[in-house]
């Protein structure tokens, strides 16, 4: 009876809850490929985190990508994500780079993490620096890559990735930093606003140091290089 109890045990743990998580997966992506995403775990993270601090409060607008400046696409993947027409989730040249350049050159460890594993982190996971983390990650990467499809992978970052302390997405950082709605930011705005994505909280679009002053003009010069999938007005 014991053994029979032993063996039970261990098939929910390696059959019947990996299977049960896979389906709920594949619905909860699946669903999500229409459904705007106006709540993800990092908003409620720090919510939590900022509780106590007066006037702070979460600002997200969804739009849908036809309402927001192609300059802005173009930005976020001039700056975050040069092969994002190119690449199946994983930028696995950078990588290998990196690792290269990391072993041969002494370099420090940077992150690769693509527009597509940004998502998939943003919507899906509570963003610690955990392996359990990226490895689930990397799960709903391939899962997005799969079933969203690269434009709807953008139309969701572009409304999800967060800009500032409780700003989240393209209309609110558009309102916040510039007067002005997502469909309206020139390259100059929009270059501002995706500088500043690596480190939201640090850096801000209307008040640029002078490394951000120097990242803008690269990207800037970078923009009309880059390779844009057909949808990018």
């Amino acid at each position: 009876m014991r053994k029979k109890r032993r063996r039970s045990f261990w098939y929910w743990i390696f059959v019947r809850i990996p299977f049960w998580f896979v389906v709920a997966s594949l619905v909860w992506v699946t669903l999500l490929k229409w459904v705007p995403v106006r709540i993800t775990p990092l908003m409620i993270r720090r919510s939590v985190e900022y509780a106590k601090v007066d006037g702070f409060h979460t600002r997200q607008y969804w739009k849908p990508l036809e309402e927001i400046s192609p300059e802005m696409m173009k930005a976020v993947i001039a700056c975050e994500d040069n092969l994002f027409d190119e690449h199946n989730g994983f930028a696995w040249e950078e990588i290998q780079k990196m690792r290269k350049d990391h072993i041969e050159r002494g370099k420090k460890i940077r992150g690769c993490s693509t527009i597509s594993q940004q998502t998939a982190k943003n919507v899906f996971t509570w963003g610690s620096s955990t392996w359990a983390r990226k490895i689930f990650e990397a799960y709903f990467t391939f899962l997005i890559e799969k079933i969203w499809g690269k434009e709807r992978i953008m139309e969701v970052y572009l409304n999800v990735a967060e800009m500032g302390k409780g700003i989240y997405g393209a209309e609110a950082a558009a309102l916040q930093y510039f007067g002005s709605h997502a469909a309206n930011l020139n390259r100059s705005q929009a270059v501002a606003i995706a500088v500043c994505l690596p480190n939201p909280l640090r850096y801000s679009p209307v008040a640029p140091g002078p490394y951000l002053t120097k990242r803008q003009a690269q990207i800037r010069a970078l923009i009309p290089k880059v390779k844009y999938p057909d949808w990018v007005r």
